[in-house]
């Protein structure tokens, strides 16, 4: 049984465009299952495809199971089944030996950028890089599947304008 056990922060604008990074990959993300309780998701990048089954769970942690699947049928199963979508380019940095997932939201959601970290113990100890803001990972409405339906830019008030 897979467990995921992450946590999400949102990141410093003006130090993140600073940053030294390197290419990001781009992900078309959609949901072909998407409750309170669990989701299904598909997600393609331009070589391979995901399908991925989350449950609820405690805490940060939270059953995951995720297979790998040809990129034509995850796209095939985007365009038939998934009724809302994300899309989003992602970097993978290394930081204080942390493999940190930074997100850049497209679309609707554009001006959204999160970092992720995944854990192997909800109480594992690691260094916040100063890119770092604020941690967001008991607010539902950073989930990606919440993000999918209620798109960044809708949100009222809207944290993009001061």
């Amino acid at each position: 049984m897979g467990v995921e056990i992450e946590r999400k922060f949102l990141v410093d604008h003006e130090k993140w465009g600073k940053l030294a990074k390197p290419a990001g990959t781009h992900y078309r993300q959609g949901y072909l299952l998407n409750t309170n309780n669990k989701t299904i998701r598909v997600r393609t990048t331009d070589k391979q495809g995901f399908i991925t089954l989350k449950a609820a769970g405690t805490g940060i942690s939270r059953k995951e199971f995720e297979y790998k699947i040809p990129v034509d049928e995850g796209i095939e199963l985007l365009d038939i089944f998934a009724e809302y979508e994300i899309e989003k380019v992602r970097f993978r940095i290394h930081f204080e030996g942390k493999l940190w997932e930074i997100d850049e939201f497209l679309g609707d959601n554009k001006g959204l950028i999160m970092a992720e970290i995944e854990l192997k113990s909800e109480t594992e100890d690691f260094k916040l890089p100063d890119w770092i803001t604020e941690e967001v990972s008991d607010d539902e409405r950073y989930y990606n599947s919440y993000l999918s339906i209620h798109p960044y830019k809708r949100w009222e008030p809207n944290p993009l304008t001061p």
